[in-house]
C-alpha cells in the first residue's frame, strides 16, 4: 500500500533528484525501519503477528482520521474539528440506533451530517482565515455539544451511549475480527482502499492539482479559474466525513459510544502529517507521506508502551520527534519561493 501511494506522488521524477524532491519520505522510512529494529531488539513479541496487527488497526483508525488533516495541510490550513467529530460520530450512531434506525441508514445520517459540518466548517473558515483554526475548533465544540444535548435527552448521561452494536460493524473494527476468513479486520483493508484512491485522485485529476495549486501559489491559482472558495469547501467536506466514518468505526472497535474518543486525535492527525513532511504553509506533501508518518507514529507508541513508559512519557517522546522533524522540513523553501 505504501510504495503504490507513494509511487503516485514521486511521479515521474527519477534517481538522485527523486530523494532529493523527497527526502521527508526517505526520512519517513528510516524512522519507521530503525523503530522496528529497535522493537525487535527491546520488546519480547514486538514483530509477532498479533503486535502486527494491533499495530495495523490502530493505525487504520488514524489514517483514516488523518485524510482530512493531510488535505487542508496541502492549502495551508488546519481542521481542529476532527476529534470533536469523531467523537459526536461515535455517540450519535448508537443513538440513533436505538431510537430505531436501521444501522446502515443510521451511518448514511451520521455521514452526511458529519460532511455538512466539515462544508460549514470550510466556508467560514474561508470566509476568516485569520481566525481559522479558531473557527475550526468552535464548528467542532458546537457539533459535539448539540449531539450530546440529543444524546441526553430522557437520560442522565449524554456522552456514554451503549447499544447493540451490529455484528458485521464489530467484526470491520475488531482486533479479532475476519476478512473473508483471513485473520485481520476489514477497517485495515478499507484504509488501504482509501488511500491507494486518494494518491491516485491527488496526482491525476483536476481536483487534485487543484490542492496543489491552491497551496503553491493563490494568486497563481486564480489566474488559472481554481475557486479556492470551492476547494477549501470540499476537502473540509471530506474530512468532516472521514472524521465522522472514523467515528463510527471506532463504535465497531470499543462496542459502546464515548464522546472522548476522539481527543487523542486532536494532534496526533497533525503530528502524523507533520512527520510525514506534508508541508503546513502547502502546496508539498501529499497522504503517501500521512501513511508514513501515520505508520512511524503508532509503532513508536507501541514501542513505548512496551516499554513500559506512561503516557505523559510518551507524550514526551513524540514532542521530541516532532520538532526536529519540523526543522528538518523548514530549511527546504516553500514552493512559491522556487518559482
Amino acid at each position: 500500500m505504501i510504495s503504490t501511494v507513494l509511487n503516485t506522488e514521486i511521479g515521474a521524477a527519477g534517481g538522485s533528484s527523486a530523494l532529493r524532491k523527497h527526502k521527508s519520505i526517505s526520512i519517513g522510512f528510516c524512522l519507521l525501519a530503525g523503530l522496528l529494529i529497535l522493537g525487535a531488539l527491546l520488546v519480547p513479541g514486538f514483530v509477532s503477528p498479533q503486535n502486527a496487527r494491533s499495530i495495523l488497526l490502530l493505525a487504520a483508525f488514524l489514517g483514516l482520521a488523518s485524510v482530512g488533516q493531510t488535505l487542508c495541510a496541502l492549502v495551508g490550513a488546519l481542521d481542529l474539528s476532527i476529534p470533536y467529530i469523531i467523537g459526536g460520530a461515535n455517540i450519535l450512531l448508537p443513538s440513533l440506533m436505538v431510537a430505531g434506525l436501521p444501522a446502515p441508514v443510521a451511518m448514511i445520517v451520521v455521514l452526511v451530517l458529519g460532511t455538512l459540518v466539515g462544508a460549514c466548517n470550510g466556508a467560514l473558515s474561508f470566509r476568516l482565515q485569520g481566525q481559522a483554526l479558531i473557527m475550526s475548533l468552535g464548528l467542532g465544540f458546537a457539533a459535539v455539544g448539540a449531539v450530546q444535548i440529543y444524546t441526553s435527552l430522557g437520560s442522565q448521561f449524554g456522552g456514554t451511549v451503549f447499544a447493540p452494536v451490529p455484528g458485521w460493524l464489530r467484526n470491520l473494527s475488531a482486533f479479532n475480527g475476519k476478512f473473508f476468513g483471513l485473520p485481520f479486520p476489514p477497517v485495515i483493508v478499507i484504509w488501504a482502499v482509501i488511500a491507494v484512491a486518494l494518491g491516485w485522485i491527488m496526482h491525476n485529476t483536476w481536483f487534485g492539482r487543484s490542492l496543489y495549486a491552491v497551496g503553491g501559489s493563490r494568486t497563481a491559482a486564480a489566474r488559472l479559474g481554481i475557486s479556492e472558495f470551492k476547494v477549501w469547501t470540499v476537502i473540509h467536506s471530506v474530512s468532516g466525513a472521514m472524521s465522522a466514518l472514523t467515528g463510527m468505526l471506532l463504535l465497531g472497535f470499543s462496542g459502546g459510544g464515548f464522546v472522548g474518543v476522539g481527543d487523542p486525535y486532536l494532534f496526533t492527525t497533525v503530528a502524523a502529517v507533520v512527520i510525514g513532511g506534508t508541508s503546513l504553509l502547502g502546496g508539498a506533501g501529499g497522504y503517501g507521506a500521512t501513511v508514513l508518518g501515520v505508520l512511524v507514529l503508532t509503532v513508536l507508541t507501541s514501542l513505548l508502551v512496551g516499554l513500559g513508559l506512561s503516557f505523559p512519557a510518551q507524550q514526551a517522546v513524540v514532542g521530541l520527534l516532532i520538532v526536529p522533524m519540523v526543522a528538518i522540513y523548514a530549511r527546504s523553501p516553500h514552493i512559491r519561493n522556487q518559482i
